[in-house]
């Protein structure tokens, strides 16, 4: 079922496209955008062919601009007057899973006051020892860290601004394995300050004679800026940088930011990084007093963490509502700011990160702990403030890391259950050929941590997440009768199988190879010329059997078509419009396979 229903489309488009923001990853060709372009997320089902797809696109002047690979997800632009069309097509359109804006979040911090330099700091971490940092008593850190400070394998990412890795507090603390998802490059460098403030609260160098102690003292910062220097960023940066966080070893995810559009590509990005056992843990937002739901915090399998004050109060400022998980403090938090400062920041953006440093110590203190483990602890372990019982303003309660970190430490698990595997594709006793996909599954009461794929008894692949889709090149193997099976890992060392026999057939097998197609002439980055005369389009294709047609799209719109192999087009450019224009060609041979040409722009 689609979650943007047609009727509301004109108030999302007016809110969530307010940013003409462009995400373009760095090996991806160039492409033509208007100042109004906006961008739309789409999911393809596997029913919906490239060439259908892109005639969906195109109807209304859109482009495939990049891809979110680990969602299926698309990301298309679209002039902004066509947006709302274009959504409305694509939910009607059966080969959609879904459909929907491109939103944007901001980051949810609410004040900043009184900045010091580091020049006049003189005691060890003097704004912990002055009683500055109030909250970390208040949370029972200190009790926490008699049985731990963290540990250098707990990383948590920070998904925000980027982070300023040189402030003294942070020096030595940032992972250089980050990326920045607004600029496409490795630089995380924090150009407005809140990303900074933010690791300041999780793990900043502890007794250095500087500044404020973090919840955590050991955790290593992964920086992934998705925000730009205005603290705003869309749901596709944010998505993009959930699923790196979680490809590069972070065990928490803390995301101090929101937007008020609920998303699919959001929840399966939490999804993904779920399945990878991370502890997602969000910014319940500043939009108090006010019950509406922030995201990614009110998705499926976040912590989404309200604010509290010194007196375990809810701030007015706080949202809150039934999707809060856990509350923490978030009024005049002492952390960084800027290159060598530090402030009182307040809001739900350091109640998240709190939160975050808590689960860290807890994975500290028991590595075998799932992440659902790690979330139910928290919870159960929290201080109940507030009415008895759960609450939309304090949720489970305010965290308490001391009892949080104890219930984990003596955590023994009594899970004597295994999981249960499948694999759904092949079916058994199938014949099979070429390269084919294996897709396997499994559950748990507590958790998949791992799926090993077996071919005839020897180990083929594997997958930290709950589900996987394996390619196996089965010409590799003799004709003939062959097992596949897929064991299923819980936290608990509990595993549980699933095998099929398919039989290996690869005489006369069918083509599957689809065609490669290269536009010859012009090339990309030529500009055309000056004259009456068509401009020449040359695209040459190859294939294992034969190219039957050539399509060729210019500004993804189809010119024309031709059988003849290289092929040719002819241009009428005099009418053109001023700017770059866009040209990709889509190769198929007779079996029906296509392949699409690299986009090649050029200029008038």
């Amino acid at each position: 079922m689609k979650q943007l229903a047609i009727s509301s489309l004109k108030s999302a488009l007016s809110l969530t496209f307010g940013f003409a923001l462009v995400l373009a990853t760095a090996d991806l060709p160039a492409q033509t955008t208007t100042s109004d372009d906006v961008q739309i997320l789409v999911r393809p089902r596997a029913t919906k062919t490239e060439a259908g797809l892109h005639a969906a696109f195109s109807a209304k002047h859109g482009h495939e601009h990049h891809r979110i690979d680990p969602l299926s997800v698309r990301v298309v632009r679209v002039p902004a007057a066509e947006a709302a069309q274009l959504l409305n097509a694509l939910n009607n359109d059966t080969g959609i899973d879904f459909a929907e804006p491109d939103a944007t979040a901001q980051s949810f911090a609410t004040t900043k006051t009184t900045t010091t330099t580091t020049t006049n700091v003189t005691a060890n971490d003097p704004y912990y020892t002055n009683g500055t940092e109030w909250y970390l008593q208040k949370i029972q850190a200190p009790t926490a860290w008699t049985t731990t400070t963290g540990s250098s394998l707990v990383i948590v990412a920070v998904v925000d601004t980027g982070v300023n890795s040189t402030h003294p507090d942070l020096v030595g603390k940032v992972l250089t394995t980050g990326y920045d998802f607004v600029n496409n490059s490795t630089d995380t460098s924090d150009l407005n300050g809140h990303g900074t403030a933010v690791a300041g609260t999780i793990s900043p160098v502890a007794n250095n004679a500087l500044g404020v102690v973090g919840v955590t003292w050991a955790s290593p910062i992964l920086p992934v800026r998705v925000l730009d220097a205005t603290g705003s960023g869309l749901y596709s940066n944010i998505a993009n940088g959930i699923i790196y966080a979680a490809d590069h070893g972070a065990r928490i995810i803390n995301l101090s930011l929101g937007g008020t559009v609920a998303s699919q590509t959001l929840q399966s990005a939490v999804n993904y990084a779920w399945s990878k056992q991370c502890v997602v843990v969000a910014a319940a937002g500043n939009s108090g007093p006010s019950s509406v739901p922030s995201y990614p915090a009110a998705c499926t399998n976040v912590v989404a963490v309200s604010a509290t004050d010194a007196s375990d109060m809810h701030p007015v400022w706080s949202s809150y509502g039934s999707f809060v998980t856990v509350s923490a403090p978030g009024v005049n938090i002492a952390t960084l700011y800027g290159t060598n400062q530090y402030a009182l920041w307040s809001g739900t953006s350091f109640s998240s990160p709190i939160t975050a440093g808590v689960v860290a110590l807890m994975a500290a203190a028991n590595t075998k702990l799932t992440n659902s483990q790690l979330v139910e602890l928290l919870i159960k372990n929290s201080d109940d403030i507030g009415v008895a019982g759960y609450d939309p303003y304090f949720g489970y309660g305010r965290v308490n890391a001391s009892r949080a970190v104890a219930a984990a430490k003596s955590f023994v698990s009594t899970d004597t259950i295994a999981p249960v595997a499948s694999i759904s594709s092949p079916a058994n006793s199938s014949t099979v050929s070429g390269t084919i996909s294996v897709k396997v599954s499994a559950t748990d009461k507590v958790g998949i941590t791992q799926l090993e794929l077996y071919v005839d008894g020897l180990d083929s692949a594997k997958t930290t997440a709950a589900t996987g889709t394996f390619a196996v090149n089965t010409t590799t193997y003799a004709d003939g009768v062959h097992t596949i099976q897929v064991l299923a890992y819980d936290a608990a060392g509990n595993v549980g199988t699933a095998t099929v026999s398919v039989t290996v057939k690869n005489s006369a097998v069918a083509d599957t190879t689809p065609p490669v197609a290269t536009i010859t002439s012009p090339l990309t980055g030529s500009k055309i010329p000056a004259t009456t005369a068509p401009l020449k389009i040359s695209v040459s294709s190859t294939d294992n059997v034969g190219v039957v047609r050539t399509d060729l799209y210019i500004d993804g719109a189809l010119f024309g078509s031709s059988t003849a192999n290289p092929a040719a087009f002819a241009w009428t450019t005099s009418s053109v419009a001023t700017g770059s224009h866009t040209l990709q060609a889509y190769a198929f041979d007779a079996a029906g396979n296509y392949g699409a040409s690299t986009l090649v722009t050029v200029t008038k």
